[in-house]
Parts: C-alpha cells; sequence; structure tokens
C-alpha cells in the first residue's frame, strides 16, 4: 500500500478539481501520493490510518524507553520488564 501505484497516486490538479471525490478515494484507499509535474510533493493520509501509524510509533517509543530504562537499571537493584511480567503472569 505505500509503495507508489496508478491506483494511489493524484496530482495537484486532481485534488483542485474535485476534492470531494480525491477526498473520498483518500478514505477508500487509506492515502494518496500528490503529484505535481511528474514528482512527487506530498503524501495525504486518512484519519485512520494516520491513527493507525501514530499508535505504532507511539508503541515504538514506548519500548525503545523500556530498553533504555532496563539497561540504565541493570545492576542497581531494578527489575527488567521480562523478570515482572513472568512474576505476575503477564504476557508481553
Amino acid at each position: 500500500m505505500f509503495i507508489p501505484s496508478k491506483d494511489n497516486i493524484s496530482t495537484v490538479t486532481d485534488m483542485r478539481v474535485d476534492a470531494i471525490s480525491f477526498l473520498k478515494d483518500v478514505q477508500k484507499k487509506g492515502m494518496k501520493y500528490i503529484f505535481q509535474r511528474s514528482e512527487p510533493q506530498a503524501v495525504v493520509l486518512s484519519m485512520k490510518e494516520f491513527k493507525t501509524i501514530l499508535e505504532k510509533l507511539e508503541d515504538w517509543e514506548d519500548q525503545q524507553l523500556v530498553y533504555k530504562l532496563e539497561k540504565e537499571g541493570r545492576g542497581k537493584g531494578f527489575t527488567s520488564l521480562e523478570d515482572l511480567a513472568r512474576e505476575y503472569e503477564v504476557k508481553l
């Protein structure tokens, strides 16, 4: 889906001429690449796709923070997340 193809490409003119159809197509497909003079200029995402990407980014950032805190806490009496999960029978 993230690779430009004839199904997910529009031009600036397409947007200008029929904005409502353009937005409906974005909702249907999740995203559209915008080209101007045969050069990619932007990507338009549906709100659903945008929220999905943000959630994945936030999850990744949280995991990076966990790794950092675990690394800093080793040997200082801190318990790793994996050890706590095993102790409290929580699936990560």
